[in-house]
C-alpha cells in the first residue's frame, strides 16, 4: 500500500491581491507552495506527490519543484474551473499508477506549516476506517442568527458538540474515486464552497476524525502571509525542523 498526495494549487486567490497567485509569493526567498510540498517531501510515510496547479504556472511549479529538490513530485495537473474540478484531476491522475487501497491524501497548497505529526496521525486513521479528516475542536461561542431579525439571536450551538476541519484529508482510493465518479454523475456535492469531505458526507459516507493544529493555517488574507512569517520566524519550534 503506498501514500500518495494530492496537493491542490489550482486558485487565483484573488482575496490575497497580488499580482500572481498567493501559492507563487516568495516568503524568505522561497514559494509558498514549495514550503508545502516540503512538508511531504520530506515525511517518511508519503510515497509520491500529485501536484494540480493553474495551467499558466505549471512550468513555473515544475522549475520550482526541481530547483528545491522535491524528487516525490511524479506528475502535475491543470486544475479546473472550480476547486472540487480541481481536485477531481488530481484524483483522475492519481488513478494512472494508484492501487484501490492506496491511501490518497488531499492538501491545500496553501496550507504550508503542515505538522509531521497531524500527517501521521491522518494517515493512521485513514488507515483504519478508509478515511481521515484533520480536525480541532471549536473553542469560540457560536450563535444562530435570527431569521426573522438578522441583528438579533436568542438560540446558541453548543460548542462541545462541532469540530472544524481542514486538510490534510485522505482516504482510499478506490472509496475516493468512485465518490468523485458518482459526485459529477448526480451534481452531489460538487459546486460553491464544497471540498471533499463536505462532498462525502453529502454522499452518505461517515467521516473519522485524525488530529489537528492551529499552525495549519490557510493563506487567504495578506494577514494569514504576515502570520505565516511569523511563525517561520519562530525558528526554535520543532515543527520547523
Amino acid at each position: 500500500m503506498s501514500n500518495i498526495a494530492v496537493i491542490i494549487a489550482g486558485g487565483s486567490g484573488s482575496r490575497m491581491g497580488q499580482d500572481i497567485p498567493k501559492q507563487f509569493i516568495n516568503v524568505y526567498d522561497k514559494p509558498v507552495l514549495i514550503y508545502t510540498l516540503e512538508s511531504f517531501q520530506r515525511h517518511p510515510e508519503v510515497d509520491s506527490i500529485v501536484l494540480v496547479c493553474i495551467e499558466s504556472w505549471i512550468d513555473v511549479a515544475r522549475a520550482y519543484a526541481k530547483q528545491f529538490n522535491i524528487e516525490k513530485l511524479v506528475t502535475i495537473v491543470p486544475g479546473g474551473a472550480s476547486g472540487q474540478e480541481s481536485i477531481y484531476n488530481g484524483v483522475k491522475a492519481v488513478g494512472e499508477f494508484a492501487a484501490p487501497d492506496d491511501l490518497i491524501i488531499i492538501h491545500d497548497g496553501i496550507r504550508p506549516l503542515v505538522d509531521s505529526a497531524v500527517l501521521s496521525d491522518v494517515l493512521r486513521v485513514a488507515g483504519e476506517h478508509g478515511n481521515a479528516v484533520t480536525s480541532l475542536p471549536y473553542n469560540e461561542q457560536i450563535f444562530r442568527v435570527d431569521p426573522e431579525d438578522p441583528e438579533t439571536t436568542s438560540e446558541f450551538i453548543p460548542r462541545e458538540t462541532l469540530r472544524r476541519v481542514s486538510t490534510p484529508q485522505a482516504y482510499r482510493y478506490d472509496l475516493l474515486s468512485s465518490a468523485y465518479e458518482r459526485a459529477f454523475a448526480e451534481n452531489i456535492g460538487v459546486h460553491g464552497s464544497h471540498y471533499t469531505n463536505t462532498m462525502m458526507v453529502e454522499l452518505g459516507y461517515l467521516l473519522y476524525f485524525a488530529a489537528g493544529s492551529d499552525k495549519n493555517i490557510k493563506l487567504t488574507t495578506k494577514d494569514d502571509l504576515e502570520l505565516f512569517k511569523a511563525y517561520l520566524a519562530a525558528d526554535s519550534d520543532t515543527w520547523l525542523k
